[in-house]
């Protein structure tokens, strides 16, 4: 049985060897002395658990292990991290823990404890390798997905679905609302998380050099082609292109990446080799490909290769309380990256954040928080921080709880004695009360029912009024 592997990462060359001497009776184990090396290692080797030095770094200047172990968290997330820090670094390690370490231990290391935590951090590892294939009700985060709306959960419950296969997805949803990261999180929920995730915009690149990029060229294939060059194709073999705005794709080329989900291959600009290619694809857009498909600006067979699975991300109006969800999660972090101590919002801040329509979605939500963490002059936020004066302003006061069941009591009677037209007996079963108990409430209210009567209909029935009743 082949042992699991750990990445040792220090720039101590003592300690690496102490660790690679000391666990290789357990473990596989490979080791990086910088930041750069560790990235590679991680790409190469794919190690179950890394643990990873916090002051990782040149000696008076800047720890970069906390920097590596947010890109970690987000590119290899089922690799597990644990923490190595000095014994007066605790506040660095339960920073760390934040930003999603598992664990962490404390130099000089002994090398029995961090068997255990080692172990346990495997453990962790091997649970998540077999969770089921729906994503856990009432989860907040999913990659680097933020939300616990119905919604929310229905989208996190189809990625993890669709992940695993290679079928074609297709996202759709409004400017803003994260398509990219529903494509990132399907690439790192799949079998293909360790290899590239190559993106491009299809509607920010002018055709004919679109064609260039993503199906590469041949040198001297046209002016300025002096070296042959790979596509974003060849690029993502064995991982995933992300096309964005598909919408956006020529006709010609709609063509050509037809034939590529069909036989898998591509040619180069100028080539005549046709290049075998494993990338998965990914596509996203805002448009209505249905009806751009019926006046003919988009091919309805590459409308079905590509929507083998739909993934609709609702716009941020619909996410109900995610917006204040989301809106603590920007707050948190980039109070951090700008180093900022911003403690939360004010209340007028909040219900200026509710009150807004957010036509931008999730992305001008996050420029928002963004922008006003770095200017705000206080520990809290304010609608002026967050440019949303006078939305969700409170206007007149509220009603007291009284004044507000009088209020209703009052339609509800007007209501009653209009539809019987001032026949109390009526109203009164109407509302189901007794007769007595009517006039008293009318005359709370000072209403009359003379002047809901009407000349075509009798007054009072005598056989209706109880003996005694008035």
């Amino acid at each position: 049985m082949s042992k699991e592997k750990i990445l040792i990462v220090d720039d101590e060359d003592s300690i690496r060897n102490q660790l690679r001497w000391g666990l290789a009776d357990e473990y596989e184990v490979v080791t990086a002395g910088s930041a750069d090396e560790a990235r590679r290692m991680l790409r190469e080797e794919k190690p179950a658990v890394v643990t990873l030095d916090v002051t990782l770094g040149p000696a008076g200047g800047r720890p970069e292990g906390l920097e590596l172990l947010e890109e970690i968290v987000e590119r290899h997330p089922l690799t597990k991290v644990i923490m190595v820090t000095g014994n007066d670094s605790r506040e660095n390690a339960l920073a760390a823990i934040r930003r999603g370490a598992v664990d962490w231990y404390a130099k000089p290391i002994q090398l029995e404890e961090l068997r255990v935590i080692l172990r346990r951090a495997m453990h962790i590892r091997h649970i998540e390798q077999a969770q089921s294939a729906d994503a856990p009700a009432g989860r907040k985060r999913y990659h680097r997905l933020v939300g616990e709306s119905a919604v929310m959960q229905k989208v996190f419950s189809l990625i993890q679905r669709v992940a695993p296969t290679d079928a074609t997805v297709l996202i759709m949803g409004e400017n803003g609302t994260g398509k990219e990261l529903v494509a990132h999180a399907i690439h790192q929920a799949g079998g293909r998380r360790e290899e590239p995730f190559v993106p491009i915009n299809c509607g920010a690149i002018p055709g004919p050099l679109l064609e260039s990029e993503l199906f590469g060229h041949e040198r001297g294939a046209f002016t300025d082609a002096h070296r042959t060059r790979e596509g974003r194709f060849e690029l993502a073999d064995k991982g995933t292109l992300f096309l964005d705005e598909i919408g956006e794709l020529p006709t010609q080329l709609q063509v050509k990446l037809l034939r590529f989900l069909q036989e898998h291959t591509v040619e180069r600009v100028g080539g005549r080799d046709t290049i075998k290619v494993d990338a998965r694809v990914v596509a996203a857009t805002n448009q209505d490909l249905k009806a751009m498909r019926a006046d003919g600006r988009f091919r309805e067979d590459l409308f079905y290769r590509l929507s083998v699975v739909t993934i609709t991300v609702p716009p941020l109006r619909e996410r109900g309380d995610d917006l204040r969800l989301l809106a603590e999660y920007f707050l948190e972090f980039y109070g951090r990256h700008h180093k900022r101590r911003i403690k939360g919002f004010t209340q007028a801040g909040l219900r200026a954040l509710m009150a807004h329509p957010w036509p931008g979605n999730v992305r001008e939500l996050e420029n928002r928080v963004q922008r006003a963490v770095i200017l705000a002059q206080d520990a809290y936020l304010r609608p002026e921080d967050l440019e949303l004066e006078g939305e969700g302003d409170p206007g007149e006061p509220l009603p007291t709880m009284q004044s507000a069941r009088d209020e209703a009591e009052r339609r509800l009677l007007t209501e009653a004695l209009l539809r019987n037209a001032g026949n109390i007996t009526r109203a009164a079963k109407d509302v189901d009360v007794s007769r007595p108990t009517l006039h008293d409430l009318m005359r709370k209210h000072g209403l009359e029912a003379a002047k809901f009567r009407r000349p075509d209909l009798p007054e009072e029935d005598p056989e209706e009024v109880g003996e005694g009743e008035s």
